[in-house]
């Protein structure tokens, strides 16, 4: 089992345990931070596991049925994850806001004590699943800071009710709490939704890049040039290239140019001048571009 997973395994289990505790001290002591904490990290429990079972799946090498192979399934894992956090936000909401309109006494002293649990539990799952850099784990990483974020928070809020006794603080904790994982999910929910939309990937500069490919010796054109990233770090391009130069040689630089703005994966098509753009003013222009503004690719044939 790779590391990612592991952790995110570890990660479900603690929240998955927690979270049943959770739902059983926050009616014990009739908070509704708490409650609706627990609806949350169940939520995420349920979403660590679905990034769980993706996260394996996109480790997959291609094969026929996903010839692609499987990288996108951990941006399908970051979707679902969030659009159940999103559910739950709302349901906290609407809870909360009952709550304000009719105020229920709570035992402080039972919900200082859950907070400090959960602080420390929530600070342990987070240790696990800080390493890793796929949409996925940083959504379930984002997640765990939540959570310890949360529980901070009810922490403070149980102190100071226990000693003003002013129990409108409670809803209006949790009412904070799930705006602020609102905000977070849609962002998340935006940059999944940029790869399905196969939008160029962020950091990646179509013009830049243009112009340093124009720039290479031999390459006349450029057209049909499209970017596209496979899970947010693995980055593809194909493009259709005039020239009239060496193939390899041309095909080679064009690989360099574009391994060092981190797109690994490119799929070149070479065409000779005038087999399709037959407009001369291209190749004129393109040329002009290429003298030396740009640093010539050094040729490995000596």
């Amino acid at each position: 089992m790779a590391k990612t997973e592991r952790n995110i395994f570890i990660a479900f289990i603690l929240n998955l345990a927690f979270s049943v505790l959770e739902l059983a001290g926050g009616l014990f002591t009739g908070s509704t931070a708490i409650i609706s904490d627990a609806l949350h990290d169940m939520g995420d429990a349920a979403s660590i596991g679905i990034a769980f079972f993706l996260e394996k799946r996109s480790k997959r090498s291609p094969d026929g049925t996903h010839t692609y192979g499987y990288g996108r399934y951990s941006a399908l894992g970051g979707i679902t994850t969030t659009l159940i956090l999103l559910l739950g936000s709302a349901a906290v909401i609407v809870n909360a806001i009952r709550r304000i309109v009719s105020p229920t006494p709570i035992h402080y002293d039972g919900m200082i004590l859950l907070a400090v649990i959960g602080v420390c539990v929530n600070l342990a799952a987070m240790f696990f699943t800080r390493e890793g850099d796929s949409l996925n784990q940083r959504a379930v990483n984002l997640h765990m800071f939540e959570d310890v974020l949360g529980w901070v928070v009810v922490l403070i809020g149980g102190v100071i009710m226990r000693f003003t006794d002013l129990a409108v603080i409670d809803p209006l904790m949790s009412i904070g709490v799930a705006v602020y994982i609102l905000i977070h999910a849609l962002r998340g929910l935006g940059e999944a939704a940029d790869l399905f939309l196969e939008k160029t990937p962020r950091g990646v500069d179509t013009e830049e890049i243009r112009a340093h490919l124009t720039a290479i010796d031999g390459v006349m054109d450029i057209h049909h040039l499209h970017f596209w990233s496979m899970d947010g770090t693995n980055h593809a391009a194909t493009l259709h290239i005039i020239t009239d130069a060496d193939p390899h040689t041309v095909k080679e630089s064009v690989r360099e140019e574009l391994a060092e703005h981190g797109i690994g994966h490119v799929t070149v098509e070479l065409e000779r001048p005038g087999e399709h753009c037959a407009a001369p003013v291209c190749a004129g222009t393109s040329a002009a571009v290429g003298c030396g503004h740009h640093h010539h690719h050094h040729h490995h044939h000596e």
